[in-house]
C-alpha cells in the first residue's frame, strides 16, 4: 500500500542518532510522558522514508500551516502513535519560537527519529519537493504569461487586494501568541508597545533589523525588571534619530533595507533567501517584509505587484508560504540573466530561506531547547517576535495601498481602484467570519473568476 510503514522497532531500541528532549532535573517525568521512548518509530530505509513523507504530506500540504500541522500529527500521533502527544505538544512548542516553517521543522524532526540526521534532510526535502516543483513551474508561466495577457492580469488584479487581506489577517492571528507573556497567558503591553513602535519606526523609515534587535533586548530588560535602564534606552532611539535627520536628513523608503540584494546575481538571491529564512519568527507571513523591502524598495528589480502575485500563487500551492521564495528567485534570475538563470535564482533562493530550518533542526533539538529555555535569550526571542508583529502590519498597510492602485489618475483607475476596496473588505470579512481551512483556498479561486468580469 501506497505510503505503508513497516512495523515498529523492538521496544527499547533507539531508532535514531538525533538527541532526545529531556529538560534538567525532569528525567522521571520525561520517561513518565514518553518524552525519551522512540520504541514506536520504525527504521525506515532512506528510499522508504522519502516516499512515506512525499506521499503522506508533501502531495497533501494543502491549506496552509494550520492544515499541515494537523495533518502530521494526526498521523504521526494519532494514528501511528510515533510519539506520544505531551512530546509531540513540547516539540511543536520549541519550533514556534524558530525561524523557519513549523511543518517542515516537524518533518524533518520525525525523518531524523527514524532515520537519524540523514533520514531529517531526507523527510524535509520530501515535504518540501512538491510545492517548489510547482512553483517553479508557475514562476515559468507566468513569465510567459503574466506581463501581458490581459486575462492573465485581471485575474491577479483581483488577487492582490485579497493577498492583502489575508496578510493583515495574519498580523492579528501571528499577534494572538506573539504579544502574549508566556508566564501569565495575557496580553504583555510591553510586547505590544513593542509592535506598536516597530510599527512608528518603519514608518519614520528606521532600517527594520535595527528595530528587531533593539526590541529584542529591550524586552530583556523589560523582564527582567530593569525598568530605568529600558526607559533610556527607548527614549535615545527617537533621540538618536532626531539627531540623524537633523545632521543626515530624513532616511530614504530604501533605509529600511540592508541592501544584500541591490542586483538579482545568484549569490545576492542565496543570501536575500538566507537572511528572510533567518529571520522569519513566527511563521512565512514574517519572511515577506524582509524579501519586499531588499527585492522591491531597495533593490527595485521586482515591481511590488509581481511580488504581491508570487504570495497568491504561494497560498494556493501545496507548500510552506516561504515557497514565494521560488518565484522571487526565478524572477530575479529572469532579469539578470536569462531563462537559464532564472532556474538557477529560483533554486539558490529557496535553498538560502529553508538552509536556517534544516540547520537548526537537524543540529539537534535537545540543544535547541536548552537554548530557547535560557531566560535570557528567551526574553530576547519575545521582544523580537512583537516587534516582528510591528513589521508585519505595516508591510500589510504598504501592500494594500498597491493592490488597490495608490491614488487613481483616470477615472478607469478609480473605478478599478473602487473595485480592488470592495474586495479587499469582502476578502477580510469572509477571513473572520470562517475558519476553514479551505477558506483562503476558495477565495483564491473566487478572486481569480471574479477578475474577468471586473477587470478584463
Amino acid at each position: 500500500m501506497a505510503g505503508a510503514i513497516p512495523k515498529p522497532s523492538p521496544k527499547g531500541v533507539k531508532s535514531n542518532d538525533m538527541p532526545i528532549i529531556s529538560g534538567e532535573g525532569d528525567t522521571l517525568n520525561d520517561t513518565e510522558l514518553g518524552f525519551e521512548d522512540n520504541s514506536r518509530v520504525p527504521q525506515l530505509s532512506i528510499p522508504a522514508l522519502f516516499w512515506f513523507f512525499f506521499y503522506n504530506f508533501g502531495l497533501f500540504a494543502w491549506g496552509g500551516p494550520v492544515a499541515q500541522i494537523a495533518l502530521i500529527k494526526e498521523k504521526l500521533v494519532m494514528q501511528d502513535q510515533w510519539i506520544t502527544i505531551e512530546r509531540f505538544q513540547r516539540v511543536f512548542a520549541v519550533y514556534q519560537i524558530l525561524p523557519g516553517p513549523e511543518a517542515a521543522e516537524l518533518c524533518m524532526f520525525f525523518g531524523c527519529l527514524s532515520a537519524g540526521r540523514i533520514g531529517g534532510i531526507v523527510a524535509g526535502i520530501a515535504f518540501i519537493l512538491p510545492g517548489f516543483t510547482l512553483m517553479l513551474l508557475a514562476s515559468y508561466l507566468y513569465s510567459l504569461a503574466g506581463f501581458e495577457n490581459i486575462y492573465f492580469n485581471a485575474s491577479f488584479k483581483a488577487l492582490q487586494p485579497i493577498v492583502a487581506a489575508m496578510i493583515l489577517k495574519a498580523v492579528h492571528k501571528i499577534a494572538d501568541h506573539s504579544v502574549v507573556n508566556q508566564k501569565t497567558k495575557k496580553i504583555d503591553v510591553f510586547l505590544v508597545i513593542a509592535a506598536l513602535c516597530t510599527a512608528i519606526n518603519v514608518a519614520l523609515r528606521i532600517n527594520i533589523f535595527i528595530s528587531l534587535g533593539f526590541y529584542g533586548i529591550w524586552y530583556n530588560l523589560i523582564a527582567r525588571r530593569i525598568w530605568i535602564p529600558a526607559a533610556i534606552l527607548w527614549v535615545m532611539q527617537y533621540v538618536g534619530f532626531a539627531l540623524y535627520v537633523v545632521f543626515r536628513g530624513f532616511p530614504s523608503p530604501v533605509a529600511l533595507a540592508l541592501g544584500i540584494s541591490q542586483t538579482p546575481s545568484l549569490i545576492n538571491l542565496f543570501v536575500l533567501g538566507l537572511v528572510a529564512g533567518s529571520l522569519s519568527f513566527g511563521g512565512a507571513y514574517t519572511a515577506i517584509p524582509f524579501v519586499q523591502v531588499e527585492a522591491v524598495l531597495k533593490g527595485g528589480w521586482l515591481p511590488q505587484s509581481v511580488f504581491i502575485d508570487c504570495i497568491a500563487i504561494g497560498n494556493i500551492l501545496p507548500a510552506p508560504l516561504v515557497i514565494f521564495a521560488t518565484f522571487v528567485g526565478f524572477q530575479g534570475g529572469l532579469r539578470e540573466g536569462g531563462l537559464g538563470t532564472a532556474f538557477a535564482g529560483a533554486v539558490v533562493t529557496t535553498l538560502g530561506m529553508f538552509f536556517p530550518c534544516f540547520l537548526f533542526t537537524i543540529a539537534g533539538h535537545s540543544l535547541l531547547e536548552k537554548l530557547v529555555r535560557n531566560k535570557v535569550l528567551s526574553t530576547f526571542f519575545d521582544g523580537l517576535c512583537g516587534a516582528v508583529i510591528g513589521v508585519i502590519a505595516s508591510i500589510a498597510v504598504q501592500i494594500f495601498g498597491a493592490s488597490v492602485h495608490g491614488e487613481p489618475k483616470t477615472l478607469e483607475q478609480a473605478a478599478n481602484s473602487g473595485l480592488a476596496a470592495v474586495l479587499y473588505m469582502l476578502a477580510l470579512a469572509v477571513l473572520y467570519k470562517f475558519t476553514n481551512k479551505w477558506i483562503p483556498l476558495v477565495l483564491l479561486a473566487c478572486g481569480a473568476i471574479a477578475g474577468q468580469f471586473l477587470f478584463v
